[in-house]
């Protein structure tokens, strides 16, 4: 009798394990096509190049997925579209100037040492975009800082800062800083990692996302709310002339806020699995990004915020399964 089909009806594979027409290659699709809005303002800032760098880190992730399963005699999972949708992720993270080699050494870092090592797609413990960033951040930090200026921008310079960099020298100096207004960041004309800049557009493709039902509202809402008051507190309290309804938005809207919330906080990987951790998860985001912002070194936190909670969500999801569901109580004797 041949036991081997009965077993084979057994095999567990990791989660979800829901029945539905949306498979992995589904929703990484649909994230793709959320992506298109942000991607064509950033080729409208920054030029065709932005072509070119999204394009390679693509090819490249696809590409360090399918030798990784090669060698190791393992099913390839290309077709899944989940290291395309890592690539152009880590492309939108960095400027539209950084050197080619080096994102391809973040496309290494995230496909085979964050997500293949530990098992590939649903058993990485990390965001691997994120965990790019970082990493590219702290190897080549003059090019990952060096940011183009916008096409559209009257400053006749090759480079220029972002608002928080802008922000973060001027508090440093004890100066009032010329910011952007709050219409320039929403649209995006700003300096910036080449993905990040436009809040509109990803607010669409965000939305496009929760409208899909790819991604719950929780953590975006939550993440951005957070922020949103923090900096609404913050500079009420200190009575700073810049305003704080203004830099509440400003907040929002400048760096990778828009990006992580939407896009990164919400992987379904590292990301809680229980409603109130997702709301401990966007919350959590917030105030570690604003904690950093305000008081840190670094001017920008959401790649370190969302990395933190990433480690995080075992014990959050833990925490709320007991709460939800409660605890066997042990027997006394």
């Amino acid at each position: 009798m041949d036991n081997n089909k009965y077993y084979n009806n057994l095999a567990v594979s990791s989660a979800p394990h829901l029945v539905s027409a949306m498979d992995t290659s589904k929703t990484m699709q649909m994230v793709l096509i959320a992506l298109v809005p942000s991607f064509l303002v950033s080729i409208y800032v920054f030029g065709m190049r932005v072509i070119l760098l999204t394009l390679v880190c693509g090819a490249a992730s696809v590409f360090f997925e399918w030798a990784y399963n090669k060698l190791m005699h393992k099913r390839q999972t290309v077709g899944d579209c989940s290291a395309a949708v890592t690539g152009v992720l880590i492309a939108f993270n960095v400027p539209s100037s950084f050197p080619i080699w080096m994102a391809i050494i973040g496309c290494f870092v995230a496909i085979v040492i964050v997500k293949q090592l530990y098992g590939g797609i649903g058993r990485n413990v990390v965001n691997p975009a994120i965990t790019a960033r970082i990493v590219l951040f702290i190897s080549f930090a003059t090019e990952m800082t060096t940011w183009p200026t916008p096409s559209m921008s009257s400053i006749d310079a090759a480079t220029s800062a972002t608002p928080l960099g802008v922000l973060g020298e001027a508090a440093t100096l004890g100066e009032t800083p010329d910011l952007p207004s709050n219409m320039e960041m929403f649209l995006g004309f700003i300096g910036g990692s080449m993905g990040e800049v436009s809040a509109i557009a990803l607010l669409i493709g965000g939305l496009f996302l929760i409208w899909k039902k790819i991604i719950s509202p929780i953590i975006p809402a939550c993440f951005i709310g957070t922020v949103f008051v923090i900096a609404l507190l913050y500079y009420g309290i200190s009575g700073s002339d810049l305003g704080a309804l203004h830099m509440a938005v400003f907040h929002v809207c400048a760096g990778g806020v828009m990006l992580g919330a939407f896009f990164m906080a919400t992987d379904y990987v590292t990301s809680p699995i229980m409603p109130l951790g997702k709301v401990i998860m966007g919350v959590g985001c917030g105030i570690l990004t604003m904690v950093i912002r305000l008081w840190g070194a670094y001017p920008e936190g959401v790649s370190f915020s969302i990395l933190l909670m990433n480690i995080l969500t075992p014990l959050i999801d833990q925490l709320c399964i007991k709460l939800t569901y409660g605890g066997a109580k042990k027997n006394e004797k």
